[in-house]
């Protein structure tokens, strides 16, 4: 039978520590998505504005942090912010701070879709059966828009977790930071360790994701 390297997962407490370290990586991805998605349902919804000092900055801001990959954006932050305006951020803070603003972006175009999305025959419908703005927005553009956008917004949620595994890049210890460390520690005593401990943290990974991804595919064959 091939060594898989997973005894090294039963000393002392390595399993304990991968867990510790996967909390990490959901809390701060937890944090994040709690910051982004109001903020980006406001942006979003700025976004289909007319005005077009509005439409040019939103575009810039999503473009940028669309263009820009999250690992620069994490170096520029953490590293870079310290030296040019001399404060102090953790590897925690700096994290969420990326990660809520790339949230930001992507929920924000996600909101702009969904409404855009909305047919303006139903505007001019609710129009013709007197209903008021706020009524047509409360009754019929809101509920769609909701519909449509919740699907989408949780495969986001779930991108948002997996991406985290970056910021083993500034030094948080997350999951595959202690995944790394107990294989260095363990090198010599146990070869193939390096393969029990990443197969591991993929299943954890998984455990983490495949729950809200089969929520986001319910509800979109229920709602689309």
């Amino acid at each position: 039978m091939p060594d898989l390297g997973l005894e090294v997962l039963l000393k002392g407490k390595n399993m304990i520590r991968i867990l510790g370290g996967l909390w990490v990586a959901l809390k701060i991805s937890l944090v994040a998505v709690l910051i982004s998605i109001p903020l980006g349902i406001l942006l979003g919804a700025v976004m289909t504005w007319k005005n077009p000092v509005t439409k040019v900055l939103t575009r810039i801001y999503l473009e940028f942090i669309r263009i820009m990959p999250q690992m620069v954006l994490l170096f520029i932050v953490y590293f870079g912010s310290a030296r040019a305006f001399g404060w102090n951020l953790s590897g925690e803070m700096s994290s969420v701070i990326v990660f809520s603003l790339w949230g930001t972006a992507e929920m924000s175009d996600l909101v702009r879709g969904a409404l855009i999305s909305i047919p303006v025959h139903q505007y001019e419908s609710s129009e013709a059966l007197g209903l008021s703005k706020a009524q047509t927005y409360l009754y019929i553009i809101i509920p769609q828009t909701i519909r449509r956008l919740i699907p989408l917004s949780i495969n986001l949620i779930t991108r948002m977790i997996k991406t985290t595994s970056l910021i083993l890049m500034i030094g948080v210890v997350e999951v595959l930071k202690v995944g790394q460390q107990i294989i260095e520690a363990n090198r010599m005593a146990s070869p193939n360790a390096a393969f029990g401990v990443y197969l591991t943290v993929l299943v954890l990974y998984f455990i983490a994701c495949w729950p809200i991804s089969m929520l986001a595919r319910y509800l979109e064959r229920r709602w689309m």
